[in-house]
């Protein structure tokens, strides 16, 4: 399956933010072409909305078009019963499309976050946080205790906001880089949190409705937050 062209069609698609009928051909063409299975389906529907919200600057516009994928994957779901029906997105940075995949995820949030990042400095990223709690979110935050009291760290801000923080302080670093949205969604990658993973490093990012993924990396959460509070 050739994303790579997908990309690149809807790229220059939305330049007019218009399909049409020669653009509906074409892309009915790259369909006939790539798209075998379901799977397949899936992935190209998710490049769909990633491109579209890479094209929309206003953050609610990307949080309706969250909303309305996250929608279609429950109620046109692309396999059949009992297995994954969300294909995974993936992010490279310098850039901002991690960051972007991040906040998008903070914002979209409506019952829990569970955070695990060894370093979390970026205003953008805290700021999202703080919105989340604020409107009723239970965030709870696990990091590593080399970064925690860094000039820059936003540790100490969000134990001011009442989110309860939980600081590996053994000689060992707690080096994860990842967080489970409502139990549903997993963002995990190298990128840290910080302004410097966007604008300089070369980092990724996978954006992940596999339940099965999800749920081991929620089991090791839980046992890192009961390991590290006794």
């Amino acid at each position: 399956m050739n994303a790579a062209e997908l990309d690149a069609m809807l790229r220059q698609f939305l330049v007019d933010n218009k399909l049409s009928k020669a653009e509906q051909d074409a892309l009915a063409a790259w369909v006939s072409q790539n798209v075998k299975n379901d799977h397949q389906r899936a992935v190209a529907r998710s490049r769909v909305f990633a491109s579209a919200r890479q094209a929309v600057n206003d953050p609610v516009a990307q949080q309706v078009l969250t909303f309305v994928e996250d929608v279609l994957r429950a109620v046109v779901p692309m396999t059949p019963s009992g297995q994954s029906t969300v294909a995974d997105e993936v992010f490279f940075s310098p850039g901002d499309a991690c960051l972007g995949a991040i906040v998008r995820r903070l914002r979209a949030a409506r019952k829990t976050i569970d955070i695990c990042v060894f370093t979390i400095t970026d205003n953008r990223i805290s700021d999202a946080i703080i919105d989340a709690h604020r409107r009723g979110v239970k965030i709870r935050i696990l990091t590593d205790n080399d970064k925690a009291y860094d000039e820059g760290s936003d540790i100490q801000r969000f134990r001011e906001a009442k989110i309860p923080v939980v600081v590996d302080e053994t000689p060992y670093h707690m080096h994860h880089k990842f967080a489970i949205f409502d139990g549903v969604r997993l963002v995990n990658g190298s990128y840290n949190w910080t302004r410097g993973a966007a604008e300089m490093n070369e980092e990724n990012v996978v954006d992940s409705g596999d339940p099965d993924v999800i749920a081991r990396f929620q089991d090791e959460f839980d046992q890192l937050w009961a390991k590290l509070t006794h």
